[in-house]
């Protein structure tokens, strides 16, 4: 069997022909099991809430509380260059946010044929069911997109969309978008059950306890 080198190790080509699938998997598995269950029924009073005052979170355009808002329609999210220390604390919205355009979108963009989009130019949700759908969707692209790679585009490097890490070669991209998803998304769900348990919402959360 014909051998190739992926990160630098030799593997066999039924080997390779696991190694992306097991990329993928390494999300999907929480996503299918654990977390788009958590996500499922999530509501704009949880989406806005703000756990401590002057959180971070996306508002309608003009009432940003940070230093700069971006986004290109109604809703804008806060953002600070430099960030400040400490970082604020940041709400669902935020987060959310965060992950559909700074995790997936952007790359997407750089990678796998999305058109150019970054935090000013993208135009954020202004409810929870939105911003799901947002979600959903540029997680869709990014799976399809890094299983369009094959073993071969996992070798290659990421190039200069990603600065520092341009030689990095784009398996190591996957690894660290996807410790992203389930690191931030995990976030989300503890904020679902604080949520829960600091308003009488009985078993409302979907997925809470889970």
């Amino acid at each position: 069997m014909r051998a190739a080198s992926v990160d630098g190790k030799v593997r066999t080509m039924s080997e390779r022909l696991q190694r992306n699938e097991e990329l993928r998997d390494q999300f999907t598995w929480h996503w299918d099991h654990l977390l788009r269950e958590r996500l499922s029924g999530l509501t704009d009073d949880e989406y806005f809430w703000e756990p401590v005052a002057e959180s971070w979170s996306v508002r309608p355009r003009g009432a940003g509380i940070a230093p700069v808002q971006a986004g290109s329609g109604a809703m804008t999210i806060d953002f600070a260059f430099p960030e400040p220390v400490p970082a604020p604390f940041t709400t669902i919205a935020w987060r959310l946010g965060h992950v559909i355009v700074g995790v997936l979108a952007v790359r997407n963009a750089s990678h796998f044929g999305r058109e150019p989009v970054d935090y000013f130019t993208f135009d954020y949700a202004a409810t929870a069911e939105e911003a799901l759908a947002q979600l959903d969707e540029e997680l869709a692209t990014w799976l399809a997109g890094v299983e369009a790679l094959g073993e071969d585009g996992l070798a290659r490097p990421c190039g200069e969309a990603e600065g520092p890490f341009a030689e990095d070669p784009m398996s190591r991209l996957v690894l660290h978008i996807h410790r992203e998803l389930i690191h931030h998304l995990s976030e989300v769900c503890v904020l679902r059950d604080l949520y829960l348990h600091s308003h009488d919402c009985g078993a409302a959360a979907g997925g809470v306890g889970a």
